[in-house]
């Protein structure tokens, strides 16, 4: 029989921490591609190679989510969370200790395996553990740990990277503590229908049942969105410098500034988040539109802050809404494949947006035509996810 445990805020949080390392994969070492660029100069195309120490694990997230959350459903959640917590901390470190190019992209793969196994499974728990109000508090706060996290890791990797560009990787150790959190404060999920004993896996294999009709639904304005959600983290920077501005560390300063925007959308959404998910969509991608509208057309710093601040916040609203909504159609049988569809979804949105960006500038002219041509990509998303949501949205 399975053990009665009810989950308390120690439960959420030490699943919400896992999502800061999805985060940390990309920023934490970003202030030190230049000297990465350096270190390796001597290998050929090392233009090429270096960047995708950086985005590589993004990759494999994108392409792994969904065999991830396959495993989640056979071998069960909490056993496969901690083994890929402490193999993040091991593969995270060890280009500390690599001194060639091929093994550090190596140990990155490594990297993002594990990521997508903690993405996928921590999620997906938080899933299984909380219902109705508390599972969106919970989900919601996953976005404004991710944005927190961010900011705080490109400044802790360019502290750090002042040592050398090796001594960044030290953060990856954090992993273990998360470890220490999970392996205290959660348990391993059953069905509430089921008489499934802890140590028993679920072995849950049979597609029969999954809704994939919502799924793909969902998926399909998860990548919509997700596009729009990274575009002023990549972009805002390029909009900035159109602008006039040249100083780095103002740029950086201003960008995350606006980029406060998130984690303010995901607190209002954890106060709203029970209104219907069409509603929701056509009020957040309203928000993008506008925000967009305003860097491209407003011509100003301050006007062009405001526009990012505006979409920031929509964005921070968007992610936790789709993320509910998916995780309200799924249940415990079919969760770990349908959030590793989710977030492989999102991984492809984040990976298209910088290309979308590039491909709007250069049809428009300029970047801020880019903007402007976004906004009207994000009105018409408006008019569209408004009907569909209303009609099939069914939430937990």
């Amino acid at each position: 029989m399975g053990i009665d445990r009810t989950p308390d805020w120690r439960t959420g949080t030490a699943l919400l921490l896992p999502i800061t390392l999805t985060t940390m994969a990309v920023v934490l070492l970003a202030p030190v591609v230049p000297q990465l660029m350096q270190a390796f100069a001597g290998v050929p195309n090392h233009e090429y190679w270096v960047p995708m120490i950086l985005t590589v694990p993004s990759l494999c997230v994108a392409l792994l989510c969904p065999i991830a959350g396959m495993l989640a459903d056979y071998f069960g959640r909490r056993t496969l969370l901690l083994v890929a917590l402490a193999g993040y901390a091991v593969v995270g470190i060890a280009p500390i200790f690599l001194q060639t190019l091929p093994l550090i992209l190596l140990s990155r793969v490594a990297v993002g395996v594990a990521e997508a196994l903690i993405y996928v499974v921590s999620t997906t728990m938080i899933g299984d553990y909380y219902s109705g109000a508390a599972r969106d508090r919970w989900l919601a706060g996953q976005t404004a740990f991710a944005s927190v996290s961010a900011l705080l890791f490109f400044n802790l990797g360019g502290v750090l990277g002042e040592i050398g560009w090796r001594t960044p990787f030290w953060v990856y150790l954090s992993a273990l503590g998360m470890f220490a959190m999970v392996l205290a404060f959660t348990w391993e999920p059953a069905a509430q229908e089921t008489q499934q004993r802890e140590s028993e896996p679920p072995h849950n294999t049979s597609w029969a049942g999954f809704p994939w009709a919502i799924t793909a639904l969902i998926g399909g304005i998860t990548v919509y969105g997700s596009i729009f959600f990274y575009t002023v983290q990549i972009q805002a920077s390029s909009g900035l410098t159109e602008l006039g501005l040249s100083s780095p560390a103002e740029i950086g300063f201003l960008t995350s500034v606006a980029s406060i925007g998130v984690p303010l959308g995901t607190l209002f959404y954890s106060r709203i988040g029970g209104a219907r998910v069409g509603l929701l969509l056509l009020a957040e991608f309203a928000m993008l539109a506008l925000g967009f509208a305003l860097m491209g057309r407003s011509g100003s710093v301050p006007g062009f802050l405001i526009g990012c601040f505006i979409n920031q916040l929509g964005a921070g609203m968007l992610l936790p809404t789709l993320l509910v909504w998916s995780m309200s159609v799924l249940s415990f049988e079919f969760r770990g494949r349908g959030t590793g569809f989710w977030q492989s979804a999102f991984a492809l949105g984040q990976f298209l947006s910088p290309l979308v960006v590039t491909m709007a500038g250069k049809a428009t002219g300029d970047i801020m035509g880019a903007f402007t041509f976004l906004a009207g990509a994000a009105a018409l998303g408006a008019v569209v996810v408004v009907i569909g949501p209303m009609l099939a949205a069914k939430r937990a």
